[in-house]
């Protein structure tokens, strides 16, 4: 008799502002697990936070004329309680589905910020990636920033806004910024996929630059931008025998992209990407080496990529880590593991198998 199958609760979707490449890398996701050893439950979380039972289509899922997708309204609701006497989902007649694992392929608000592993962790259901700590610390970019120099890990110059400070003392804070030099990055400092991000040229327009993070969130982060540095990225996954790293991959904005923003990662194919990296095998150690103490330093679980940047002068700097990164078809996550050695499928597979096997956490006091 063939051994059954674990069941899998893919999420996807959102309130972020990153809901529809969500919904891109969930129809990735979709498509390269292994059926035979897998049953898929699609969860689609709606715009405005409804949970439902979503099509298990991963062609639904993508973009088409530029346009992204979005989790259809109308489907089944369903809810996934806190509970571990029910430890799965509840559709709308009463029924309960036992789940396994939870993968999140959520990204931003209310998936990438802890706030879905937490309720995993109520309901003692395994889910992939990192735990609540972990994941709030690396989707707060000042508390990344903060988390990494406590380590003794080198990042560059930057200056973090909160709510309070901006608005109480905005003269104080501007003159913090200025001393970061120009041109700077001024973006939001919880989201992702380059959403409401500005390159800032010109000092009399960084209020502006402020007022339009803010837009997606209250807290808000300034980075001094590094000159003629090359961004080069790296994926850490969990195994068995401890974490390991990939392959290192570099990243070239072209066609008139000052940075690398939403429209060059997601629209218009606009990036030229060298994978493997043309690194010599110094440079690709000690990135790696560096990838894998943030990793650790962070308290990552499952998986991460590693965004750096190795300096004109040979310098590698850590700019961040993602714990939930994309699965897009163009995404660095899954490229980087396949330079490695590593399928979409297989990569995938050992991340739900790695959840498993660290199963719900943390352990409950007098377990």
């Amino acid at each position: 008799m063939a051994p059954s199958k674990h069941h899998l609760a893919v999420i996807f979707g959102g309130r972020s502002s990153e809901h529809g490449i969500s919904c891109v890398s969930a129809g990735n996701v979709l498509a390269a697990i292994d059926r035979d050893r897998w049953q898929v439950t699609p969860i689609g979380i709606t715009r405005d936070g409804a949970w439902t039972l979503a099509p298990d289509q991963p062609e639904l899922y993508t973009i088409r004329d530029a346009v992204v997708p979005e989790v259809p309204s109308g489907g089944t609701r369903v809810m996934f309680p806190p509970d571990p006497a029910i430890a799965g989902l509840v559709l709308a007649d009463g029924t309960v589905v036992k789940v396994d694992v939870v993968f999140p392929v959520l990204h931003g608000y209310g998936g990438e910020d802890g706030a879905i592993q937490g309720v995993c962790e109520l309901a003692d259901v395994p889910c992939v990636g990192s735990g609540v700590a972990a994941s709030a610390v690396c989707m707060d970019k000042i508390r990344t920033k903060e988390a990494l120099l406590a380590a003794g890990i080198p990042i560059g110059p930057y200056v973090g806004i909160t709510d309070h400070a901006w608005t109480s003392d905005r003269a104080q804070i501007l003159a913090q910024v200025a001393a970061l030099g120009l041109p700077v990055f001024v973006k939001p400092a919880r989201a992702g996929s380059s959403v409401g991000i500005s390159r800032v040229v010109d000092s009399g327009e960084i209020p502006a630059a402020v007022e339009a993070a803010r837009s997606h969130d209250r807290r808000v982060i300034v980075e001094a931008a590094v000159q003629n540095a090359r961004e080069i990225e790296c994926g850490v996954l969990a195994t068995p025998d401890g974490p390991i790293v990939s392959e290192c991959a570099e990243i070239t904005v072209l066609g008139g992209h000052s940075f690398y923003d939403f429209t060059a990662k997601y629209l218009d194919g606009s990036t030229d990407i060298s994978l493997p990296a043309a690194l010599t095998p110094d440079e690709r150690a000690r990135i790696q080496r560096l990838a894998l103490r943030a990793y650790s330093a962070l308290g990552c679980e499952g998986m991460a990529r590693v965004d750096t940047f190795l300096t004109a002068n040979g310098e590698v700097l850590l700019n961040e880590p993602n714990t939930i990164p994309g699965f897009t078809s163009t995404s660095m996550y899954p490229a980087v593991w396949q330079a490695s050695g590593v399928s979409y499928p297989d990569l995938i597979d050992a991340l739900c198998e790695d959840a498993l096997r660290r199963g719900a956490e943390p352990e409950v006091s007098g377990r």
